[in-house]
């Protein structure tokens, strides 16, 4: 092959031949469902996107938001298309406007086309097989899960799979590969025997998430000495089911142990877990926009918990573990993969968070928390930038730099 070189626009994106391992492309990221006070997609997304584009790629995020912009980041050029909000959901955003959005894509020209929404989204495999782009929907969740959990009323298990069935195999239909995080959110899949299925996980900041963020000024202001400090971190919506959390504080209250609870997010549930929380040492922190912060609060807790039964990987349990602290976990989730031994399931009830977190704090603190950073450091970036580089067909980012 001879020298090519790719104009799109006003701006050259790349040169080389066409087998050169080197060869830079264009990947376009398309995602639905992030705000500002976004939580694990939006580091997901920022993560990745910055791997890429220190793997020598060009970037380029589009998301919804309020009115039309354009601004260079770590991860690369993100474009925001205006959206409407979803009601309910306390700030979602979702791109409904398909032509708009494909006039956008032609002219972007993307190599590859990555995409992380199924639900809104799907229409854009089309668009890239119709212009021969190699395309990859990433599943962060769990189709059958949401339509159980977000239906208006309760909708049974065979309705939901059917349906899930019948959209996931649509989607598998309309792009070349179809990511998945964990083996729990693959298994949607797998029972469709989808054969354009890959796994990769993602991963977490080793270095900004540590052991070393512990702060006992923080601890001192959450809880007073000779008191267990427990943190929920998370969005507070329906399918997060933060509720658990709150009620799990009210057993181990009543079965006389000596526990706090720091709840570091917000959404649509905060007034309704206000209410539940009356009586209780609750301590609703908001949104923590500062990562250093969370990193502080995660590392500062005696147990996280995270009780999310649709979470398909878990982000922040994952970044509680890099900082030495273990995390009780939803049985029913992707999460008891991820944590390993570092943490502990609960099936549902309150009873059995309180038992999950009382087992965690009987442990030997020096041990329980050495064993949370070892199951994190499986899990640092560069590796899972490398899994979806493969993913995409494209060379590995060359060595362990962090960006």
């Amino acid at each position: 092959m001879g020298l090519s070189v790719r104009v799109v626009g006003r701006s050259t994106i790349g040169a080389g031949t066409d087998s050169t391992p080197g060869w830079i492309m264009r990947i376009v990221r398309l995602a639905n469902f992030v705000a500002p006070r976004s939580g694990g997609l939006r580091t997901a997304l920022e993560e990745l996107g910055a791997g890429y584009a220190a793997a020598g790629h060009e970037v380029v995020l589009v998301i919804p938001g309020e009115r039309p912009g354009r601004a260079e980041t770590r991860a690369g050029l993100v474009v925001t298309v205006p959206g409407p909000l979803v009601p309910g959901t306390g700030g979602y955003r979702v791109i409904t406007a398909r032509r708009p959005l494909a006039r956008l894509l032609d002219d972007l020209e993307p190599d590859r086309l990555e995409v992380s929404d199924r639900a809104t989204l799907r229409w854009t495999g089309r668009w890239a097989r119709s212009r021969g782009v190699r395309s990859m929907m990433v599943s962060h969740e769990s189709l059958d899960g949401l339509l159980r959990v977000l239906a208006p009323r309760r909708m049974p298990v065979p309705l939901s799979r059917r349906l899930a069935d019948r959209l996931n195999s649509a989607t598998a239909r309309s792009y070349d590969v179809i990511a998945c995080t964990t083996e729990w959110a693959a298994a949607e899949f797998h029972r469709l025997g989808v054969p354009n299925l890959v796994r990769v996980p993602l991963g977490v900041d080793l270095g900004r998430f540590s052991p070393v963020r512990r702060d006992p000024v923080l601890r001192g202001s959450l809880a007073r000495p000779g008191e267990r400090l427990l943190v929920h971190c998370g969005r507070l919506s329906p399918e997060k089911r933060p509720e658990r959390s709150v009620e799990a504080l009210r057993e181990l209250r009543r079965r006389g142990v000596p526990a706090v609870l720091a709840v570091a997010g917000d959404g649509p549930r905060r007034p309704a877990l206000e209410a539940l929380a009356d009586g209780l040492p609750v301590r609703f922190l908001g949104h923590i926009a500062d990562r250093d912060r969370v990193a502080r609060l995660l590392a500062t807790a005696d147990v996280v918990v995270a009780p999310g039964p649709i979470e398909t990987f878990g982000l922040a349990a994952l970044e509680a573990l890099a900082c030495g602290t273990p995390v009780t976990v939803a049985a029913e989730s992707a999460l008891p993969e991820v944590v390993g031994d570092a943490g502990l399931t609960a099936a549902g009830r309150p009873e059995a968070y309180a038992d999950a977190i009382e087992r965690l704090l009987s442990r030997d603190e020096a041990d329980r928390r050495a064993a949370a950073r070892r199951q994190a450091e499986r899990f640092g970036w560069p590796a899972s930038v490398d899994g979806f580089l493969r993913a995409h067909g494209l060379p590995r980012l060359i060595g362990d730099r962090r960006w």
